[in-house]
C-alpha cells in the first residue's frame, strides 16, 4: 500500500486508516535493523490484515445501501476508535497528546481519515467496490510524487514509470465499459483519485512533520478525530432507518467496525514489528486483489479484461513505487 519511503512516514515516525484504509499513523518505529528478518508471524499478521481490509470493500459498498454514507462511515469509525483507545488502555499506552502535537494531529486526521472515509464513501456510490479499491491503491505512487515538492526528493525513473502505469490503470478502469459509462463513473472516479492523493498527502507531511505517538494511541486518536465530525454532520443531514439494516446488514456492521477497524490495525503493527517495511508495503497489495475478487464473487460485479487490466497496471505501478 506504499512505497519504501512512503511505508516509512506511515511507521517511522508515524502509521497505520482504508485504508486506508489502509490509512497510515504516525508512531514511534523500531530500527529498521530490527526488521530485517521475515519472521514467519509477521506474514500471518500481514495475512490476517490484507484479508481483513480487503473484503472489507465490497462489505462497504453492500453497506451503502442500507445506510447513508456519512452516518455510517463517521459512526463505525468513532466506535472503532473507542475500541482502539480501550485497547490501548488496556495494554499500558497513554492517550496523552502534548500539545505542541495536536497540530499535527488534527491535519493527519483531515486528510488521512476525514477526506478519506467521506470521499471514498461517496465514490462507492459511482463505482464499483473492485474499481474504487483499485483507485485507492494508487496512493502510494502520488506519495512518491509528492515526495519531490514536500521533501524535496525527486522521482526517479522507476516512480516516473509508476505513475505512468497508475495512470494506464485509471484509463483501464475508466474505458473499460465504454465512454458512456466512463461519463457516469466519472464523479466517482475523482472522488476516489482526490481521497487517494490527499491521503497521500497527509502520508508525506507525515514523514516531514512527525507524530511520535505509540501506535494504536495514534491510530484512535486519528480515527476519532477524523470521524466524529462526519458523524455528527451525518446525524444532522441524513435520514437513517436502522428499522430497514437487514440481519446480515448488521453483521456486516460488526465486521466494518470490530474486524476492519480494530483486528485488521492490531495485526497491521504487529506485522510492521516483524517484517521489513519493503515487505510489509509489498504485501498490502493483496488487498485490491481481494478486494476486486470477493466484489466479484458477492456482489457480482464484473471481472472481465478491463478490469484485470486495470488490477496487473495498478499493482505494477505500486510494486514499482514501493521498489524505487
Amino acid at each position: 500500500m506504499c512505497s519504501s519511503r512512503w511505508h516509512d512516514a506511515a511507521t517511522g515516525g508515524k502509521e497505520a486508516a482504508d485504508s486506508p484504509t489502509f490509512i497510515p499513523f504516525m508512531t514511534d518505529s523500531k530500527p529498521a535493523q530490527a526488521r530485517a528478518r521475515v519472521a514467519p508471524a509477521g506474514l500471518m499478521f500481514l495475512a490476517i490484515t490484507s484479508i481483513g481490509w480487503g473484503f472489507n470493500w465490497p462489505v462497504t459498498k453492500y453497506l451503502l445501501g442500507e445506510l447513508p454514507p456519512l452516518t455510517f462511515r463517521g459512526m463505525t469509525g468513532v466506535i472503532g476508535a473507542a475500541l482502539l483507545a480501550a485497547l490501548a488502555l488496556a495494554r499500558g499506552q497513554s492517550l496523552k497528546v502534548s500539545p505542541a502535537l495536536w497540530p499535527r494531529l488534527m491535519l493527519a486526521a483531515l486528510l488521512n481519515v476525514t477526506g478519506w472515509m467521506v470521499l471514498m464513501a461517496f465514490a462507492l456510490l459511482w463505482l464499483p467496490a473492485s474499481e474504487t479499491a483499485l483507485i485507492a491503491y494508487t496512493m502510494p505512487v502520488w506519495a512518491a510524487m509528492l515526495a519531490w515538492p514536500v521533501l524535496g526528493e525527486r522521482p526517479t525513473l522507476l516512480r516516473s514509470i509508476a505513475l505512468v502505469m497508475a495512470f494506464a490503470g485509471l484509463a483501464a478502469i475508466m474505458g473499460g465499459n465504454g465512454v458512456s459509462a466512463s461519463v457516469t463513473k466519472l464523479p466517482g472516479i475523482v472522488m476516489a483519485l482526490v481521497g487517494s492523493i490527499g491521503f497521500a498527502l497527509g502520508t508525506v507531511l507525515a514523514k516531514k512533520f512527525p507524530l511520535y505517538l505509540p501506535p494504536i494511541t495514534s491510530a484512535a486518536w486519528q480515527i476519532g478525530l477524523g470521524c466524529f465530525p462526519v458523524a455528527i454532520i451525518g446525524l444532522t443531514i441524513e435520514t437513517t432507518h436502522l428499522e430497514a439494516v437487514t440481519r446480515l446488514g448488521w453483521m456486516l456492521l460488526f465486521y466494518s467496525t470490530v474486524i476492519q477497524f480494530c483486528v485488521a490495525y492490531v495485526a497491521w503493527f504487529a506485522a510492521l514489528a516483524r517484517l521489513p517495511a519493503s515487505v510489509a508495503a509489498i504485501g498490502t497489495m493483496a488487498v485490491p486483489v481481494i478486494g476486486v475478487t470477493v466484489s466479484a464473487l458477492t456482489l457480482h460485479e464484473p471481472l472481465g479484461p478491463g478490469q484485470i487490466a486495470a488490477l496487473i497496471f495498478t499493482l505494477a505501478g505500486v510494486a514499482l513505487a514501493a521498489r524505487s
